[in-house]
């Protein structure tokens, strides 16, 4: 559990050959490959192979018996994804120490999310030297036209933002944003293990059912949790609260 936390094809390529080269300093002929997942609802083993590769986008539906929530689209902003070793003394967080934190993901990197169908499906590849890991690491990242100017300008939409979703609540259409920023820590339980000779499958596990609800569980409208609404420090509470982390080798967006 969480202790506090697609893009285009061409962006994903690049930023994910630069999370590899920053990895290790060494040759790469004693590194292993990761695949770094999102899911937002399991499935069954023996469907989630349909899932396993790219991003699909389908409504995703909610309902607490007297509203009704449709997710269409859920992005948001990543940067900095790390892995801290098991053996690490030092929070990855506050430490540039390449030792005890494997470098998956400098960004920032716009996610969508998979909505609709079940599984996981993988949104990056990259080289990573075998160990034992107990934590990631990342932030949930408000990109600026100052610090992420490239960014930016490549997604407009983001200027200020790291969330970003859209659907409908009972019908009328919203959209919802968020300057969310955080870092996010969130132990793996039991510990990831990386080798030379197999690909390790990470997911990120995002619980898209828990962000609109309140105390009780009851559906609140996304549009009284945009930035100075009622609702918007339970919602960043809430999504704050909805990530788990795990490994997932049959891709089916559950513990293994």
């Amino acid at each position: 559990m969480s202790r506090h936390i697609s893009s285009q094809v061409a962006v994903l390529g690049l930023v994910a050959a630069m999370a590899a080269g920053c990895s290790d300093g060494g040759s790469p002929s004693n590194q292993g490959q990761l695949n770094f997942n999102l899911a937002t609802k399991a499935a069954a083993p023996a469907v989630a192979s349909a899932a396993s590769f790219g991003v699909t986008s389908a409504p995703e539906t909610f309902t607490d018996g007297t509203n009704t929530l449709v997710l269409n689209q859920v992005q948001l902003v990543l940067r900095e994804i790390e892995l801290e070793r098991a053996e690490a003394t030092i929070d990855c967080a506050v430490s540039t120490s390449d030792d005890a934190c494997e470098k998956l993901e400098l960004g920032p990197i716009l996610l969508d999310l998979p909505l609709g169908t079940p599984g996981a499906a993988r949104t990056f590849s990259v080289e990573v030297t075998p160990g034992t890991f107990d934590e990631v690491e990342f932030e949930i990242h408000k990109p600026s036209s100052s610090d992420d100017a490239a960014f930016v300008q490549a997604n407009p939409d983001f200027d200020g933002v790291s969330i970003r979703v859209t659907g409908t609540y009972n019908g009328e259409s919203f959209v919802f944003t968020s300057d969310l920023n955080v870092e996010e820590e969130i132990d793996l339980d039991p510990p990831l293990v990386t080798s030379e000779t197999t690909a390790t499958e990470l997911t990120l596990f995002v619980n898209l059912d828990a962000w609109f609800r309140d105390l009780s569980g009851g559906l609140v409208d996304p549009k009284t949790a945009n930035k100075g609404a009622a609702n918007e420090g339970l919602v960043k509470d809430n999504i704050k609260n909805a990530l788990e982390a795990f490994e997932d080798e049959d891709h089916d967006g559950s513990h293994d």
